[in-house]
């Protein structure tokens, strides 16, 4: 197992606390380049942009975050063939907040000052509605395969309700909608991660984690009596008659898993090629005993890996630029690990323990997006290691590299050793040469 040693980082400005799944990665602004998103528990919603150390913007909630998102959850997007991104912020009382930071960009770039103070009113989210308290984990995808947005969330009482944003026909004005709930489900154990992945047959699947590195899959079988009168339906009950059947629980085989164990869980990762990538989707496992796994929606386990450390945060990471997205789990000591397709680990080392914990594509110093780490430790900071990259996963030698390149043997020519090419002892002994002459 490699080690790697990034030492590309940002220090953000951060003095609040945080819930592990109020952070996150997009393009909140729509401008084609992704920001970070911090919601904290004095009910700050912080969203930093380049390498500045500031808030490029703050919003002020009602009550304290415990997650944000970003996505098109009111479909806009789909009216103009596009994606229309809004902010999420949802706090632990059950207020949903959400925010269009679309018009932000041009009033900073015509402001003087990229942190000019701004009034309360201008502070304020879009719009606001109350949802059911105790909210823990949030999902903005398309989960029943129609082309539009929903929000899913995840709650400390084993509850996950789907909603969609619904306006009158007549109006196109963000204030006159709401979100509606679609469905209401109940499961066994906790839910600390909601994600999609392709299914057998290519449509979306939602999938919810259970401990014990298990998984669910929740049926989004909507009905009249779903979307009607309070909201509150009849939960989907395992073990029960009727509703159950809306929720289909897997147990992954191998090792013996102490059943109460958190997991979390990321789906839709990709293959490389997009036509690979949506029929039987591949998506990972991660325990807090140290156990990491990639399956695909066939149930199929593709590798197993278990590390010595507390695994709290799943992600997915395309490090090597070749389309494929490798795992990327995190632990409560910053030990992070990578892992590809072919069970090819490396890890890095954070040197503080982590608080909070994502990866993807941020835009930092050179103008674009670029894969990234993003740690928040407990004593109030945010890093983000910018430019993760590697040429490859697996390990190698100079020799083989060098054989890879064109110019290599062009090289040995005009040295004059173009006959040793294929005796590796000499060409090993004259590479030794001159790294030493040098």
């Amino acid at each position: 197992m490699r080690s790697l040693n990034y030492v590309q980082r940002v220090s953000l400005d951060f003095t609040g606390t945080l819930f592990p799944h109020a952070i996150c990665l997009g393009d909140a602004d729509n401008d084609s380049l992704n920001e970070l998103v911090v919601g904290d528990t004095s009910g700050k919603l912080l969203v930093y942009k380049n390498d500045d150390s500031k808030p490029w913007i703050t919003r002020t909630c009602v009550g304290m975050l415990t997650c944000v998102a970003i996505g098109d959850v009111c479909n806009k997007g789909k009216q103009m063939m596009d994606t229309l991104n809004f902010v999420v912020a949802v706090g632990a009382e059950g207020w949903f907040h959400l925010f269009d930071l679309t018009a932000a960009t041009a009033s900073k770039a015509d402001s003087s000052s990229q942190h000019e103070f701004m009034s309360f009113e201008d502070q304020k989210p879009l719009f606001t509605q109350h949802i059911p308290a105790n909210t823990k984990v949030i999902l903005i995808s398309d989960i029943d395969g129609d082309g539009r947005c929903e929000l899913v969330v995840g709650y400390t009482d084993r509850v996950v309700r789907a909603f969609r944003w619904e306006e009158p026909s007549d109006s196109s004005d963000l204030g006159s909608g709401q979100l509606v709930l679609l469905k209401k489900w109940l499961l066994e154990g906790q839910v600390d991660s909601l994600s999609v992945n392709p299914g057998p047959e290519g449509l979306p699947e939602l999938m919810v984690s259970q401990p014990g590195c298990g998984y669910a899959i929740l049926l989004c079988s909507w009905t009249q009596q779903d979307s009607s009168g309070s909201g509150e339906e009849a939960p989907a009950t395992p073990g029960s008659e009727g509703p159950s059947r809306d929720v289909v629980l897997h147990l992954t085989t191998g090792r013996i898993h102490n059943k109460n164990v958190s997991t979390h869980l990321i789906g839709s990762i990709s293959k490389g090629s997009k036509e690979e990538s949506s029929k039987c989707g591949l998506f990972a496992l991660c325990t807090l005993d140290g156990t990491l796994k990639l399956m695909d929606s066939s149930e199929q386990l593709l590798w197993s890996v278990q590390v010595d450390h507390q695994l709290f945060a799943l992600q997915k990471l395309d490090v090597t630029g070749d389309g494929r997205e490798e795992v990327v789990a995190c632990a409560w000591d910053g030990q992070t690990y990578i892992i590809d397709h072919n069970r090819t680990v490396v890890r890095f080392q954070f040197d503080e323990n982590v608080n909070a914990f994502c990866a993807g594509q941020y835009t930092c110093k050179e103008g674009k997006n670029s894969p990234c780490l993003v740690y928040v430790s407990f004593s109030h900071k945010i890093y983000v290691y910018w430019k993760v990259e590697l040429e490859r996963m697996e390990s190698t030698n100079m020799l083989r590299v060098l054989e890879e390149k064109p110019e290599f043997k062009s090289r040995l020519k005009l040295l004059g050793v173009s006959k040793y090419i294929n005796n590796n002892k000499v060409i090993k002994k004259l590479i030794q040469f001159r790294l030493n002459a040098n």
